[in-house]
C-alpha cells in the first residue's frame, strides 16, 4: 500500500458459506447451465482469498467485503412462512423451493454489483461517493441493499471523507446493478476523470428476451447525487445483441482503467458515437486508448463463455503496460487464448495477461471482475476507512482458517432445508466478522 499517491483499491466480495447453484439469474448463461449442481463453498471462498493474496503480494492495496446474513428469514416471513427457523425452512423447501434458494443466495460475493463509486477527484464536494445498487431486477438480489448499505457504512464510515447513499427506488425505471455497468477513465487514479455509465434500456422501455438490468435513469440519478461534472459524464447504451447473447452486465463485454477502454465490437449500440463522446468529455484530461476486439477474432459467444472482458485490468506495480487478470476459462477457450497472445505481442496499452482460478464463481456466472468493487482512494481516505477491511497476509490467513473450519466442502439444494445448515451459515459469518472486528454487522 502506497502512502504517497492515490490508489485503486479492490474490495473483493468473499464467497459465503451458502454459495449454491440455484440458477436464479435470468440471462446469465453460466448460472442457468449449472443450476442444481453440487457447489463447493469452501473451495470457492479459498479461491477468492487466494486471488486477493496474489494481488496483495504484487503490491496492490486489497480490501474485502464479507458475506451478508443468510438465509434471509425476513424474506421468507414476508412470503407468509411462520414458526421456528426449522419450521420456516421445511415449509419453504416444500412449498416454495425457488424462494428458499433466493433466501440463501450468496450473490453478494460479486462485489462489482455492490455499489457505484465516484472518487473524490470527480465529485463537487470532494468526498468519495458510494451508492448501493438496488438490484431490483432479480429477486435473489433485490433484498441485498439494506445489508450492503450497513456494510459500506461500516467500512467507509467517516462522513468527512465518504458519502454512502441508499439504493435508488425499487422500481423498474430505476433498475441499478452497480459498478458492473460503470467505468471510470483518467490519466492517473488521482486525477479528475470521465465517468461512463452504461445502460441496457431507457425508463419504461420493454425488456429484451433477457432482462436489460440497468436503466439510463439510474445512471443519471447516481451522477447527480454524486455531484459529478456533467461535462465529464458519458451515457452509453449496451447493445441489444450483447444482452441477447448473455452479457447481462456491461462488464461481461467491456472493462476499462486509466485511459484504456477494452471492449468487444458488439458491446455498445453506437460505438463510434460513444468513443467520440468519451474523447469530448476527456478533452484536456487524457487521450483515450480504445482497444476493440472484433467479432471476427472473438465471437461474442466466446467472449461471454470465457469471460475475457470480465477480467481485472490493472496498473501492475513496476510495469509500464497494463495487465489483464483473466479467468482460466479465457486461456482454455481457443479464440480468446489466441487473441490474448496477439494482444500482448503488439505495442498497445495491455502488455500482459495473467490467468487465475475462480471456477466456483465462474460456474455461477461471475469472473474476476465480478468479484471486486474498485474504489479509487487518496492516502487520507485509505487511512480513514475501517482498517481491518484492508487485508494483509495475517488477515487472509485468519479468514482462510475460518473457511476451512466452518464452510462445507459440498452443498446441494436439499441441504438448504436443514436448520443445522442455517445455523452453520450464521456462525461462519459471525466468525468472519470477528476476524475483521466488524461485530456491529452481526
Amino acid at each position: 500500500m502506497s502512502d504517497l499517491k492515490t490508489v485503486e483499491v479492490n474490495f473483493d466480495g468473499l464467497i459465503g458459506p451458502s454459495h449454491n447453484y440455484g440458477g436464479m439469474s435470468a440471462g446469465n448463461l453460466a448460472s442457468a447451465a449449472n443450476s442444481g449442481d453440487i457447489s463447493n463453498p469452501r473451495e470457492g471462498a479459498l479461491q477468492g482469498l487466494e486471488k486477493m493474496r496474489h494481488l496483495l503480494r504484487a503490491g496492490f492495496t486489497q480490501g474485502v467485503l464479507l458475506p451478508l446474513p443468510r438465509p434471509n428469514f425476513d424474506l421468507l416471513v414476508a412470503a407468509g412462512f411462520s414458526g421456528s427457523d426449522g419450521e420456516i425452512l421445511a415449509a419453504a423447501a416444500k412449498q416454495a423451493p425457488r424462494l428458499l434458494r433466493a433466501a440463501y443466495s450468496a450473490s453478494s460475493m460479486w462485489a462489482a454489483n455492490a455499489a457505484t463509486i465516484s472518487p473524490s477527484a470527480d465529485t463537487s464536494d470532494g468526498r468519495l461517493h458510494l451508492t448501493a445498487a438496488n438490484l431490483s431486477t432479480m429477486l435473489h438480489r433485490s433484498f441485498e441493499h439494506p445489508d450492503m448499505v450497513a456494510n459500506l457504512i461500516a467500512v467507509f464510515g467517516e462522513p468527512d471523507k465518504f458519502a454512502v447513499h441508499a439504493a435508488l427506488p425499487m422500481h423498474s425505471d430505476f433498475a441499478d446493478e452497480g459498478a458492473a455497468n460503470h467505468v471510470r477513465l483518467c490519466s492517473e487514479h488521482g486525477a479528475s476523470g470521465v465517468e461512463l455509465f452504461v445502460y441496457g434500456r431507457n425508463s419504461q422501455q420493454a425488456a429484451t428476451n433477457f432482462p436489460a438490468r440497468q436503466t439510463r435513469l439510474a445512471g443519471e440519478s447516481i451522477a447527480r447525487s454524486h455531484g459529478v461534472d456533467a461535462s465529464r459524464t458519458v451515457f452509453a447504451q449496451q447493445s441489444k445483441a450483447a444482452i441477447e447473447a448473455g452479457a447481462f452486465h456491461n462488464d461481461v463485454v467491456c472493462v476499462g482503467t486509466l485511459n484504456t477502454l477494452f471492449f468487444h465490437e458488439l458491446a455498445f449500440e453506437n460505438t463510434e458515437e460513444i468513443l467520440t463522446d468519451i474523447r469530448r468529455a476527456a478533452s484536456g484530461l487524457f487521450d483515450l486508448k480504445p482497444v476493440m476486439v472484433a467479432q471476427a477474432e472473438v465471437p461474442i459467444e466466446d467472449a461471454i463463455g470465457s469471460y475475457l472482458f470480465n477480467s481485472q485490468l490493472l496498473q501492475w506495480p513496476g510495469e509500464d503496460r497494463l495487465v489483464l487478470l483473466a479467468p482460466l476459462e479465457t486461456q482454455e477457450t481457443e479464440s480468446t487464448r489466441a487473441y490474448c497472445e496477439r494482444l500482448v505481442a503488439g505495442n498497445g496499452p495491455i502488455g500482459r495477461v495473467e490467468y487465475i482460478d475462480v471456477r466456483q464463481s465462474m460456474r455461477n456466472g461471475g469472473g474476476p471482475a465480478c468479484l471486486r468493487l474498485r474504489v479509487v482512494m487518496t492516502p487520507d481516505e485509505v487511512a480513514s476507512c475501517h482498517p481491518d477491511s484492508l487485508l494483509d497476509e495475517r488477515r487472509i490467513d485468519a479468514l482462510q482458517a475460518v473457511v476451512k473450519r466452518m464452510y462445507r466442502d459440498q452443498l446441494s439444494s436439499a441441504d438448504l432445508a436443514d436448520v443445522d445448515f442455517a445455523n452453520e451459515c450464521r456462525a461462519a459469518r459471525e466468525a468472519l466478522l470477528d476476524v475483521l472486528h466488524l461485530s456491529e454487522l452481526a
